[in-house]
């Protein structure tokens, strides 16, 4: 099995078999891309004092296991507020997009009273349900091979809301260390999935075009929690 999603050459990154999608195998799984946009808006200049509180992502079209350039750009400059956006392009053809709305970051003393909610359980009460692809896709893919799924509450095979940790379980880019931003880009487009009342066995397809992400703050932990 590939050691990472992508791998880095000159200035593009190549995919992986681990970031197949289940639609096309020569397609990838939304998922993939928009980890890879959201860190190359996380290395844009100034990044380190910045916090990025939205990614929206766009999936232009089907993103093609197929060596990726990166286009980045600041579209709103300023010392507290940033609007940035990044692309993908397979040669002259865009094919995923991000806007990050990027705000500065800064020590904020908080009211010892606030109320703040209640997390849900740990991922180790958790467990590992069993996708609607396993014993049925046979090469290797982003949904079933680069990630990890641990419900403690809902399941693949149960309608209705859930609650999921999910990691992955390889790099992001081959050598580099996957962030916590990355990590909950990767994890974003599985909310459909978790989370369904049609259900796949009746034919119904779920396809994200789009992922918008809001973000409170950073953790430090290698799990995303995804509760739908």
């Amino acid at each position: 099995m590939a050691e990472a999603i992508f791998r880095r050459a000159d200035d593009r990154f190549v995919p992986g078999e681990l970031a197949r999608g289940p639609w096309s195998p020569d397609a990838q799984h939304g998922g993939a891309p928009a980890a890879l946009l959201a860190r190359c808006v996380e290395q844009m200049e100034g990044g380190a004092a910045m916090h990025v509180a939205r990614l929206t992502i766009e999936l232009l079209r089907p993103v093609p296991l197929a060596p990726l350039q990166v286009r980045t750009r600041v579209t709103r400059p300023g010392r507290k507020v940033q609007l940035l956006e990044a692309a993908l392009w397979h040669g002259e053809t865009e094919v995923a997009r991000c806007t990050a709305l990027r705000l500065r970051r800064a020590a904020v003393p908080m009211p010892a009273d606030i109320e703040r909610p209640a997390p849900p359980p740990g991922p180790g009460g958790g467990s590992a349900s069993l996708a609607p692809w396993s014993g049925v896709a046979s090469a290797i893919a982003f949904h079933s091979d680069a990630v990890e799924h641990r419900f403690v509450a809902g399941g693949f095979a149960a309608p209705g809301p859930a609650v999921d940790w999910s990691r992955l379980r390889e790099p992001l880019v081959a050598g580099e260390a996957v962030s916590p931003l990355c990590r909950v880009a990767a994890a974003a487009d599985f909310g459909n999935g978790i989370s369904w009342v049609l259900n796949r066995a009746d034919g119904y397809r779920f396809i994200n075009p789009d992922l918008t992400i809001y973000l409170h703050r950073y953790r430090s932990a290698s799990g995303c929690a995804w509760r739908r």
